[in-house]
């Protein structure tokens, strides 16, 4: 079986039980105060209608991040990096506008910022068919959740090595 179709069957097993039952535990998604109040209709976008809540992850304003202030080097590459904190808010948007599924993916990418990229590529490939036995799997998931506290991740990880397992495509 070629790698597309195999991506493509992934795929939709993952959606058929999304809607068996995943939606439930989908509309969950952000946890903590990020966003609470937070209405999608007068604050998204956020750069646009609520730039004050967003900040680098140096501390500066959005709108300290300037071409000037870029020329002057007071704007580095570490500042054009989005937060942990954008992403939940963002999540949060998306989930009061019912795209769960999106709002859990944003939740993930906030995880994610916490890795170095490197790492973040690592576990991509070790995700990639045939490319990890299932105890890998498990071992990045609890690396995930207990070095960076990844929780959500560390499930995402967890339940891919699940199905990875039942559709034959670990590394032997």
């Amino acid at each position: 079986m070629n790698q597309e179709k195999l991506i493509e069957e992934l795929v939709n097993e993952v959606l058929k039980k999304m809607q068996q039952g995943g939606t439930a535990a989908a509309r969950k998604t952000v946890g903590g105060n990020y966003g609470e109040d937070l209405d999608p209709e007068k604050d998204y976008p956020l750069a646009t209608k609520r730039p004050e809540l967003l900040k680098t992850p140096t501390g500066k304003r959005l709108a300290d991040v300037t071409l000037e202030n870029v020329l002057k080097g007071e704007i580095t590459a570490a500042d054009v990096r989005i937060t942990p904190e954008t992403l939940k808010m963002q999540a949060k948007i998306a989930e009061k506008v019912g795209r769960y599924q999106f709002a859990q993916n944003l939740l993930r990418a906030s995880e994610l910022t916490q890795l170095p990229d490197e790492r973040v590529l690592e576990i991509y490939n070790a995700l990639r068919p045939y490319r990890s036995t299932k105890e890998e799997l498990l071992e990045i998931a609890d690396e995930l959740e207990k070095k960076y506290n990844a929780v959500v991740n560390a499930n995402f990880i967890r339940e891919a090595a699940d199905v990875y397992e039942r559709r034959g495509i670990l590394k032997a």
